[in-house]
Formats: C-alpha cells, structure tokens, sequence
C-alpha cells in the first residue's frame, strides 16, 4: 500500500512542472543519463573500504535514485536562497 502511495506522489511530482521546474522528458533524461552514473560511484564507494557489517546488515536507502532526484530538483527550485 505505501508502495503504491509513493508511486503516485512520484508520478504526480514528475508532471508538475511548477513543482520541478523541469518537463517529465528532461527528468526522465537526467534519470537515464545520471542514473547510472550515481550506480557506480555508490557501488565503488561500497568496495573502496573494508566492511564494517556484513552484507544486507545496514541500515536500507528510504528513497530510490529517482526520489533523490525529485528531492534535489524540488529543493534547488523552492529552497530559500541563503544569501546574506
């Protein structure tokens, strides 16, 4: 049920362009051209260090890529400008 919830949310995220400032095909595009990209360097951050916990022991990423994307595009386009 949350699952289905979240898909929604992020759907409805995706086609509102006054929430990301972006159409869904340019997200899409940075999902397809970043994607891979953070994939790598998480999977390369995994193996660069000796382990501390066994496999599958840590704590679960909350959000997906795609969410962590959304997050930052909303964020960069609706956070408070900290300039002083």
């Amino acid at each position: 049920m949350v699952r289905v919830v979240a898909n929604r949310a992020r759907a409805a995220t995706i086609r509102s362009q006054r929430i990301t400032g972006l159409t869904p095909d340019v997200i899409a595009e940075l999902v397809a051209e970043i994607g891979p990209l953070w994939h790598e360097r998480h999977q390369a951050a995994l193996a660069a260090r000796s382990r501390r916990r066994a496999v599958g022991a840590g704590a679960r990423h909350k959000l997906v890529f795609v969410d962590r994307l959304l997050a930052a595009l909303v964020h960069l386009r609706h956070g408070a400008a900290h300039d002083v």
